[in-house]
């Protein structure tokens, strides 16, 4: 299993801070409640691992539908000129097609190709091999490498979308070239719904530009994608909306388990603060719910574990028919 994309499928690409460095919402991952899980049974998960969750992320849930215990590993934390039995992960919080702040999605791929053709990736692995692209949401955040003016105007948004949507299925294809059996691809999750975009209705309600703009990269995504072969679309849109932002008495059976589906379990106190913060003194600038496993999203974008095995439980099914569809050569 190949690992590419951002923070929804990122275990630890992103380095931990030198103690005494202040901490930003990209090191906060290494730092507690991140990677606190506590099952019902009473028993702890290990400590912060690098994921933006508290425990398992989407790409750990695909692993296991694969077979294996967990995605494969960072490629960061992997010694050099050595790649693991079950893969590796590139993925990088914060990524995007334009972000230039981590690795792209393109840097990504060609940090991937360099090891094949060092031969450190070997055919054998190529020949046997699923690719994850993760793109969340990272080129449409505030921050971005965009004009002030995108998410005021439609038509700026369908031109913008239309460059990062081209950007990531021109990766894609890369990929089949250099061997990949197999390619699932992320449509875009209703990014109008996660707690950065409801916080200022108390998380009462979903942003409908911020959704429409996921809908209109979902649609280009689509169109691009074609029929390609031996590529899959996982819908994360249709996933989490049935979870989180469902008509009265519709939703899928999971939506049962969560209560406000649009509120953090973790927020940070202050307007530019985050989950993980702490003040000079250690002190958390945070506060955490009593049980994660009732909420769908873990921060202010991440969902929780709970909520990640809620939406890879509704995409399993569709998931494990194409990967046992016959390779299209």
């Amino acid at each position: 299993m190949f690992v590419f994309g951002d923070d929804f499928a990122d275990n630890g690409n992103l380095p931990k801070l030198p103690g005494g460095e202040p901490q930003s919402d990209l090191s906060r991952q290494w730092s507690y409640p991140y990677g606190s899980y506590i099952n019902s049974r009473g028993s702890a998960a290990a400590v912060p691992t690098g994921r933006f969750s508290n425990y398992r992320i989407q790409s750990d849930f695909i692993a296991r539908i694969l077979g294996l215990n967990a995605a494969p590993p960072a490629y960061m934390r992997t010694l050099d000129q050595s790649v693991d039995p079950t893969g590796m992960t590139f993925a990088s919080g914060g990524a995007g097609v334009f972000q230039k702040k981590v690795p792209t999605l393109a840097a990504q791929v060609k940090s991937f190709t360099r090891l094949i053709n060092s031969g450190i990736i070997s055919k054998d692995q190529l020949r046997h091999s699923v690719a994850l692209v993760a793109i969340s949401g990272n080129d449409y955040m505030s921050g971005a490498d965009v004009k002030n003016s995108f998410l005021s105007s439609f038509d700026d948004i369908d031109t913008y979308i239309g460059n990062v949507t081209a950007e990531i299925v021109k990766n894609v294809v890369q990929l089949q070239k250099l061997g990949v059996k197999k390619v699932l691809v992320n449509n875009m999750h209703p990014i109008g719904c996660t707690p950065m975009r409801t916080s200022t209705n108390n998380y009462t309600t979903c942003d409908l530009l911020a959704n429409y703009a996921a809908s209109v990269h979902n649609k280009n995504l689509k169109q691009l994608m074609g029929k390609k072969n031996n590529a899959y679309m996982l819908d994360l849109y249709t996933a989490f909306t049935d979870i989180i932002n469902h008509a009265p008495g519709e939703g899928s059976d999971q939506s049962n388990k969560f209560n406000n589906n649009l509120a953090p379990c973790c927020e940070g106190f202050y307007d530019t603060g985050f989950c993980g913060q702490q003040d000079d003194t250690g002190e958390p600038l945070y506060e955490l719910c009593e049980n994660p496993d009732q909420l769908f999203y873990w921060d202010e974008v991440h969902p929780t574990h709970a909520g990640w095995k809620a939406v890879m439980k509704a995409l399993e099914q569709p998931l494990k028919e194409f990967l046992d569809r016959a390779y299209v050569p």
